[in-house]
């Protein structure tokens, strides 16, 4: 797998322009052995085979090329090409995007799945689209809980006060104020030594993310909130997917599906083998005292949705009851 420098890049960037660049950039922000980092090489090899080597997918993870936002930036202004990147970051540009991840929405995985690929996904791409960003898919980022320094959260009064970190996603942070904590968004780079110096008391990810960024060594307490579903959007410069060939595009969007496959299988066999090695290596992984209680304090959250987008939250929610 070829990996690049930002200098490079910019350099190669100024000399051709990249629009019909041979080589593609696929950007994000997860270590090795994540995911959605194994997606990523996994669809860099369907590439190179359907496209008979006419197009080579380097990837740049771990935040090579920047954090969620600046490889979101750099892929909307077409310096790169493509980036895996996060539900919350993607919606500061397509705001729609925010829905999918309403409070308690979606029992498990599979069922927001059913949902998204649908013409939710659709809808989603048009508003991309006018942003400069082609949705390729929507790989998993799981159910997501909450992780605290001390204690567990079993009832939404544990909450209250509590300084959590969130990603920059709105919705998020919509469901903290509601729930009466004090969220404040922080890149994930930067969350552990939030964490240990005590600017943040909590966080909040998926198990996968939890083990694989060891999180769990400095909060300890995992509580299994399931408070929201968020996806991990694959995009492409709409500047550059223009440019492809329909036989390229065809391609790309074949690997894209191959690899959204395989990343949502390989996400949910982790975060079922992930428990137990959390477990195993001292982390204390609670229930919610009462799911019900913690429906019924984020209520309100539909209703500042649905101000905004009705058509798109009153769609999602009858498609997700069905």
């Amino acid at each position: 797998m070829k990996r690049i420098t930002l200098a490079a890049l910019l350099c190669s960037a100024a000399l051709s322009g990249m629009a019909h660049a041979e080589t593609v950039i696929l950007a994000h922000a997860q270590p090795p052995g994540n995911p959605r980092s194994l997606a990523a090489d996994f669809f860099a090899e369907k590439v190179a085979a359907c496209s008979n080597g006419s197009l080579t997918v380097s990837v740049a993870g771990a935040a090579t090329m920047g954090d969620d936002v600046e490889a979101l930036t750099s892929t909307s202004a077409n310096v790169i090409q493509m980036t895996a990147n996060s539900q919350g970051a993607t919606a500061q540009i397509v705001p729609e995007l925010n829905v999918i991840g309403l409070p308690f929405l979606f029992a498990d995985a599979p069922t927001a799945w059913s949902v998204i690929d649908g013409d939710i996904r659709g809808m989603i791409d048009e508003r991309a689209q006018a942003a400069g960003l082609k949705l390729l898919g929507f790989w998993d980022n799981g159910i997501r809980h909450v992780t605290h320094l001390s204690k567990s959260i079993t009832t939404p009064a544990d909450l209250e006060g509590v300084k959590i970190r969130t990603p920059p996603d709105d919705m998020t942070i919509s469901i903290f104020n509601t729930l009466k904590a004090n969220p404040a968004p922080l890149t994930f780079a930067e969350l552990p030594t939030a964490l240990q110096s005590g600017v943040f008391e909590a966080q909040e990810n998926p198990l996968t993310n939890i083990y694989s960024s060891k999180l769990h060594e400095i909060t300890k307490y995992i509580s299994l909130t399931g408070h929201k579903y968020e996806t991990s959007p694959l995009l492409a410069s709409m500047a550059w997917w223009a440019s492809l060939s329909p036989e390229d595009q065809a391609c790309v969007q074949q690997s894209a599906d191959e690899a959204t496959a395989f990343q949502r299988d390989t996400a949910q066999k982790a975060e079922t083998e992930v428990r137990a090695k959390l477990e195993a290596e001292g982390a204390t992984i609670t229930e919610l005292a009462d799911r019900q209680a913690f429906i019924d304090a984020t209520a309100p959250v539909y209703e500042e949705w649905r101000e905004r987008f009705p058509e798109l939250v009153d769609r999602i929610v009858a498609e997700a009851r069905k």
